[in-house]
C-alpha cells in the first residue's frame, strides 16, 4: 500500500466568520472587522508536510478577502468554488453540498484509503444523516483517515468528539496567531507543526472486517490452489507408478517368453 495522500475540503466562510467571533472574544470588536485568514499557513497546517492528492475550497460571491484568495491560488493547486448568498438567508447556497459531492467522489475514485482533512466549524445535519459528519463517517468506514480542523467555539460537539476518538481534531484557537493576522495591524507568528496531530488509515472496524474477510478468502483460495497442485502432483506420481508397473510387467512377460523359447530349443 502506498503512502496516503491528503484530500482537503475547505469551508472558507465558516472558518472566516468563526475567526471573527474568536477575535472579538479575545481582542476587541474592532479587531473582528479587520482580522483576516492567512491562507498559506492554514493550508500548511492542513497538509502538515504531507502530499496533497486533491483540494477544494468553497466560499461566497463576492468572496471574503478576494485579493488574498488571488495570492493563495498562485501558491497552491486549489481554485476556490464560489457561490451566491441567498437573498433571505444571506447564506451561501450549495456550499455544503459541493464539499459533500467532492468527498463522495474522492472515496469513489481512490482505489486505496487516503486522508480526509476537513476545514469547517459547525458539523450540522448529523442527526438527520446528512452534512459533513455523515459523509466523514462514510469515508471512515471505507478505511480513510479523518482529520477535522475547526474553531472550538463553532464546532458541533458531536463532530469534535467523534473526530477526536477515531482520528484527529485540531482546534484553530491553538494556532490563532499563525493562521490569522489583522489588516493594518498584527502580523503572524511562525507556524509550528510540532504538536499537530495526524490520523492514519484503516482504523474503522468495518474496514478491518473487510480486510480480514479478504485475507480469509485469499487464504482459502491459496489453500485450495495448494491442494489442487498437490493433487495434480499425486496424480502424476500415480500415473508414473502405473506406467512403471506396466513396463515391469511387460518386461517380465518378455523375459518369461525368452526363457520358455530357450528351454524349448534346449530340449530339441
Amino acid at each position: 500500500m502506498s503512502t496516503p495522500r491528503i484530500h482537503l475540503f475547505w469551508d472558507n466562510s465558516n472558518i472566516f466568520h468563526s475567526a471573527q467571533r474568536y477575535a472579538e472574544r479575545i481582542e476587541s470588536y474592532a479587531i473582528r472587522n479587520s482580522v483576516r485568514i492567512h491562507f498559506m499557513n492554514l493550508y500548511k497546517l492542513a497538509l502538515a508536510g504531507r502530499q496533497m492528492a486533491s483540494g477544494v475550497a468553497v466560499g461566497s460571491v463576492p468572496p471574503e478577502q478576494e485579493h488574498l484568495w488571488d495570492s493563495f491560488t498562485k501558491g497552491t493547486t486549489i481554485k476556490p468554488e464560489l457561490y451566491e448568498r441567498g437573498a433571505i438567508s444571506k447564506k451561501e447556497q450549495g456550499v455544503d453540498q459541493c464539499l459533500q459531492t467532492h468527498m463522495l467522489r474522492a472515496v469513489t475514485d481512490e482505489k486505496e484509503p487516503q486522508i480526509a482533512v476537513l476545514l469547517t466549524g459547525d458539523g450540522q445535519g448529523y442527526d438527520d444523516g446528512v452534512g459533513f459528519h455523515a459523509d466523514l463517517e462514510r469515508m471512515y468506514k471505507a478505511g480513510w483517515g479523518i482529520e477535522v480542523i475547526s474553531w472550538d467555539l463553532a464546532c458541533k460537539g458531536t463532530l469534535k468528539r467523534w473526530a477526536s476518538s477515531i482520528g484527529s481534531y485540531i482546534q484553530l484557537e491553538s494556532y490563532y496567531n499563525s493562521v490569522t493576522f489583522v489588516e493594518g495591524g498584527r502580523g503572524i507568528i511562525p507556524l509550528s507543526l510540532t504538536s499537530r496531530q495526524k490520523s492514519s488509515i484503516g482504523g474503522s472496524p468495518e474496514y478491518k472486517a473487510d480486510l480480514a474477510r479478504v485475507a480469509s478468502e485469499a487464504i482459502k483460495t491459496e489453500t485450495l490452489h495448494k491442494l489442487e497442485r498437490q493433487n495434480e502432483e499425486l496424480e502424476s506420481m500415480l500415473a508414473k507408478a502405473k506406467a512403471d508397473k506396466e513396463k515391469a510387467e511387460e518386461k517380465a512377460k518378455y523375459l518369461k517368453r525368452v526363457a520358455h523359447t530357450a528351454k524349448k530349443k534346449k530340449r530339441r
